[in-house]
């Protein structure tokens, strides 16, 4: 990268000069030249020297020069003396360090109770403070944001509901009074109406009317393994009392054979997702709807957005070639046109349920009750606090370990979940903050202030065991972080419904870079207000923990800049030591790459409609590098990240060259290809090697009788 470097010495201190080794007063073309000089030079952070001689040296010549800092921490006139005088020694030894720029500098050590720096080598980073683009302040727009409310007053026993049904729900659930959704919606599907339910996940579900039967009596759809799974656990929660009616689960990494077996036994609540349902109604010959009464699709939004309509639309038609009427229930967060399709094809005059805030009517007739107002509002949680903070792409892998630092280990009971935009980045994170941000147990100190930090992964490349061990409704979540973007809206309100739920507290961080802040205002326009928290007041938080802290000693009663410098030198040392790590060796290395290409990719996949704020090439690639802890972008990244290996060059070169008109040949050439053909067979299905020999041979034939 084309940027400044910023040279830290935290560990060493250089011995103390000899009178002897004091310099001659500088000339007047010497001081011209030195200045010159000092407008190029890297800033270098040095102890102090404690040779009064040396001080008064300098400061006979030094009050003629100036060095540019910016921001300035205020010095006393010798401090500053030092400075230069440290400096003057870096500008020495610039022209043999930029010879083997790995080579890392050291100076002569000093007594360690001197100048406790824990240990760092004198190390060479490029700076994050500058070269930034700058930072505007967030204007959210004004907006009415949709909120619902979660709990009203009414009890359960006011429903005409089993009595062990309510019993259940105290006891196994301790749950007494009912969600606003569940109180509009329960006497409806007690009435038999097809419903399309809006609201936010995590109010509750909607508990399905059992009779005794044979076979299928409810199915429900939902998008995902661990969804499905966590839904199957739910209703034999409900069920307990009721040993007649058997809850079965559907879902891909299990053995076709034991759910076959299952459905031949009976069972009478069917959890499945749409791919492995499809492939039951294909080979499965046990598997069978004539009895199912009630068809629940939970969120159904997010299951078009994950390309299953098509298998949605299988399950309907065996569905409906039973003729069996049926009630039919849609929940989503969102409504979208997708949505109203589904619902057109699948059910029957049915009504919409959203309960929100100022709305006076929350039941109405399906086709007036999506107008376009209604469907650009998404719904959060009532007690959900949304946060965006803007950081320019150097600072974003800080500013994230500030974060997690000041809430997972400086606070108590904080539960965070991080979105990542791939899999690779989640696994060179984990790694990286494993090893630098989580506090090794130390065998000499008992004193223990903190809590102990502890980070898990969970990505679609892990075995279907593992994620399903973890399970999607993840307890007392109280921050959802958004290091990358949501690719729309949509997503945006199903990543944060993951706090906050069942009336409980929550909040939100959004990352943006300064380019990207257009998508506050695509937000707003879904009545989504967010508020803004400032970069400086999360890496404020590294003023806690002292495995980050600069040179010397902090004093608290020092000026704001110097407060600000020092948050802005202890963001250093940290980045410092992410990037020592991922330098440390080739697989590190190598990880860090693979995980910067990874993101590269997924930035590439922004929709249309989103490429204005989202485009690759608004990036800066060593700006992004930074990020994952490299000192440089890697050469090549950006031809691999436009380049779609299926449509390469190299794989349409054949058909190309198939489609490309016949070569006009000079008269040159035809003479050469008529001396070859005397080398060729004549006969028509020859090997391409062995016709690439023959060329050769009849090209080394040809400059033999020209040089004849």
């Amino acid at each position: 990268m084309a940027e400044d470097a910023l040279m830290i010495n935290i560990s060493s201190a250089p011995e103390k000069f000899n009178k002897k080794t004091n310099r001659r007063p500088l000339s007047t073309a010497e001081k011209w030249a030195q200045k010159k000089r000092e407008s190029k030079r890297k800033t270098v952070f040095e102890p102090q020297e404690s040779s009064a001689s040396k001080q008064r040296k300098i400061n006979q010549t030094g009050q003629q020069h100036t060095h540019k800092q910016k921001p300035q921490t205020p010095r006393s006139p010798s401090q500053r003396s030092n400075n230069r005088d440290t400096e003057e020694n870096a500008d020495q030894g610039e022209n043999s360090a930029a010879k083997s720029p790995s080579k890392v500098k050291t100076f002569p050590k000093k007594a360690p109770e001197e100048h406790g720096d824990h240990g760092r080598p004198f190390i060479k980073t490029s700076s994050l403070f500058r070269n930034n683009p700058e930072i505007p302040d967030v204007l959210s727009p004004a907006v009415n944001q949709v909120k619902e409310k979660v709990f009203t007053s009414n009890m359960f026993e006011e429903l005409n509901l089993h009595p062990h049904l309510v019993a259940t729900l105290h006891k196994v659930l301790n749950v007494t009074s009912m969600t606003s959704v569940q109180k509009k919606t329960i006497p409806l599907l007690l009435s038999g109406k097809d419903a399309v339910v809006r609201s936010q996940t995590g109010s509750g579900g909607i508990p399905a009317m059992f009779h005794r039967s044979d076979g299928p009596l409810a199915v429900v759809i939902v998008p995902t393994r661990e969804l499905a799974l966590q839904s199957f656990q739910m209703f034999q929660k409900l069920l307990k009392p009721f040993t007649w009616i058997v809850p079965g689960v559907l879902m891909g990494g299990e053995k076709r054979k034991a759910e076959k077996a299952r459905l031949r036994k009976g069972i009478n609540v069917l959890i499945s997702t749409p791919g492995r349902l499809v492939d039951h109604i294909k080979n499965t010959l046990s598997i069978a709807f004539s009895a199912v009464r009630w068809l629940i699709l939970d969120e159904a939004d997010r299951t078009l957005d994950l390309g299953f309509e098509k298998d949605l639309t299988v399950i309907l038609n065996a569905l409906n070639a039973t003729g069996l009427a049926r009630q039919n229930v849609l929940l989503s967060a969102t409504l979208t046109e997708g949505l109203s399709r589904l619902a057109s094809i699948s059910m029957k005059e049915p009504v919409t349920i959203h309960v929100s805030e100022g709305s006076e009517e929350t039941v109405e007739a399906y086709p007036q009750a999506a107008p376009q107002a209604l469907s650009d509002s998404y719904v959060v949680p009532e007690r959900l606090q949304q946060h965006v903070v803007v950081v320019p792409s150097k600072l974003h892998l800080v500013c994230l370990a500030a974060f997690i630092l000041a809430k997972c280990k400086f606070e108590q009971r904080q539960k965070l979940i991080v979105f990542i935009s791939s899999c690779e980045a989640v696994e060179f994170l984990l790694t990286l903050f494993t090893a630098i941000l989580c506090e090794k147990p130390s065998t000499t100190s008992t004193k223990h202030t903190s809590a102990s930090l502890n980070f898990y992964r969970l990505h679609g490349n892990m075995r279907q065991e593992d994620v399903a061990a973890r399970g999607l409704d993840l307890p007392q979540v109280t921050w959802i972080v958004q290091y990358n973007p949501p690719v729309s809206a949509v997503e945006y309100v199903h990543r944060v419904g993951r706090t906050a739920r069942i009336g409980a507290q929550g909040s939100s961080l959004l990352f943006l870079t300064p380019s990207e802040m257009a998508f506050v205002d695509v937000l707003a326009n879904h009545n989504i207000s967010l508020s803004e928290m400032k970069m400086e007041d999360i890496l404020a938080n590294l003023m806690k923990d002292e495995r980050f802290k600069g040179r010397g000693k902090w004093d608290s009663k020092r000026s704001a800049a110097a407060f600000e410098q020092e948050v802005r030198e202890r963001a250093t040392v940290l980045q410092t030591d992410f990037e020592n790590y991922v330098h440390a060796n080739n697989e590190s290395l190598q990880t860090a790459k693979c995980a910067l290409q990874s993101f590269l990719r997924a930035y590439t996949t922004y929709p249309s409609s989103l490429k204005h704020i989202f485009h690759i090439r608004s990036l800066h690639l060593g700006h992004a590098a930074k990020s994952f802890g490299l000192r440089d972008a890697p050469q090549g990244l950006g031809s691999s990240i436009t380049t779609n290996p299926a449509n390469s060059k190299d794989s349409k070169k054949g058909k190309d060259k198939a489609k490309r008109p016949p070569k006009k040949l000079t008269a040159k050439e035809r003479v050469s290809n008529l001396m070859r053909s005397e080398y060729l067979s004549g006969i028509d299905g020859e090997s391409k090697s062995k016709k690439k020999r023959k060329k050769k041979k009849g090209q080394a034939e040809e400059e033999q009788s020209t040089t004849a």
